[in-house]
């Protein structure tokens, strides 16, 4: 009897039944949102018209009192929204996801429990090494929202903040030449009137920030000038904006004539880990005396050599006879409008991991919610972390299938 040359045994050749995936349940979510204890942070990351959309599905939303009241949302609002209302903090932090603006300080942590999912800011440039072993020592599955991208791959959560940074960069420079709300004003009004030269402003970077900012400074009748060594976004700034702009890449030479003529100059310069300095202190001694200059790149770092980071109790300094606004979180400084944003770009993502049956079977099937996954049970899975901090990593598509 001749034998068998068939790898497979004799069970395995017949007939199987064919397994089918079972479509995940909906699952019902049990949200907790702490108040934010980071210095002058007063955004919230739902606001009382999202949580009534999310209880509308079923899912629970655990408020500690007076967490939105930075923004002007009272536990009252949150409370006909649905939402409950504890001053129990450490009850917050025992939610199965926590929704935070800032990410939590590491005395936070300790209050969380094992496995939980947290979705906050990761801001990588104040985190310590520390603050990872602490999420790993817990098995925290954490997301990072600057990280998620859309199905454009575009970040939407950095767009929306870098909307308002841009447009409120305008308004704060408006604001800081006027002659009644500060003695170093320039006198200097950002408006088109008949017969008054118009302001110029001067905007470096052309990505998001700069063209908001640049949006702002037309709609209030100055002349804009923009600098940026992309030529690609200094013709798409031109496309959005929908109108001629003077626009030129960093020359020295070009950047300095327009500095010695302008009254604002916006820093809107991004870096892979720090602001490039594109300004020196001997060309802000150039500028004019009473001259603003608002750097928005502050938290990377600034692209102004005389910035130093100020606070929204004390925002300016004058150098040069130059008047700095370095605030790093300018967001939040409209509160309530920035948390408008950010609880837009939440909330779909938020019934989205409701509907899919939890975070793993929703990160399983989105790539962009996938990109913000920086910790997943406790496993680092985020590679510029890792060798920030020389911490070991595991690639997420390992890990999910």
């Amino acid at each position: 009897m001749s034998t068998s040359k068939s790898p497979f045994t004799k069970e395995q050749l017949l007939p199987q039944e064919e397994m089918i995936e079972v479509a995940p349940k909906k699952g019902k979510l049990f949200i907790g949102i702490p108040k934010e204890t980071s210095y002058q942070e007063k955004r919230v990351c739902l606001t009382p018209d999202a949580v009534a959309a999310l209880t509308a599905h079923g899912h629970r939303v655990l408020l500690e009192t007076n967490a939105g009241i930075g923004a002007s949302f009272t536990d009252r609002d949150y409370s006909e929204a649905g939402a409950e209302i504890t001053n129990d903090r450490t009850k917050v932090f025992g939610c199965p996801i926590i929704l935070k603006v800032e990410p939590p300080s590491l005395e936070e942590l300790e209050h969380v429990n094992p496995q939980t999912v947290l979705i906050s800011a990761l801001q990588l440039k104040t985190q310590s090494k520390e603050y990872f072993q602490a999420l790993a020592k817990k098995r925290i599955t954490a997301l990072g929202f600057e990280f998620i991208r859309d199905a454009d791959g575009a970040y939407p959560a950095v767009r929306a903040l870098s909307e308002i940074a841009g447009t409120a960069a305008v308004l704060i420079a408006s604001e800081l030449m006027s002659s009644a709300t500060t003695s170093q004003g320039s006198g200097l009004m950002m408006g088109n009137i008949s017969g008054v030269p118009p302001v110029e402003v001067v905007i470096l970077g052309a990505g998001t920030v700069g063209e908001f900012a640049a949006r702002s400074a037309i709609g209030l009748g100055a002349n804009v000038k923009v600098f940026d060594n992309s030529i690609t976004k200094l013709r798409c700034i031109q496309t959005n904006v929908g109108r001629p702009l003077f626009t030129s890449t960093i020359q020295p030479k070009n950047l300095l004539k327009a500095l010695r003529r302008c009254d604002v100059v916006i820093g809107a310069v991004r870096g892979k880990n720090r602001a490039p300095v594109i300004i020196t202190e001997n060309m802000v001694e150039c500028m004019k005396a009473g001259a603003v200059a608002i750097d928005v790149s502050i938290d990377m770092g600034g692209c102004f050599e005389t910035s130093e980071v100020t606070s929204h109790d004390h925002p300016t300094f004058i150098k040069h006879g130059v008047l700095h606004y370095c605030v790093p979180n300018i967001p939040s400084r409209y509160a309530r409008t920035s948390s408008l944003s950010i609880s837009n770009i939440f909330t779909p993502y938020l019934l989205q991991i409701g509907d899919e049956g939890g975070i793993e079977n929703a990160v399983r099937f989105d790539r962009g919610l996938k990109n913000g996954l920086y910790f997943y049970h406790g496993i680092l899975t985020s590679k510029p972390i890792a060798d920030w901090f020389d911490l070991s990593y595991r690639d997420i598509n390992l890990l999910i299938l």
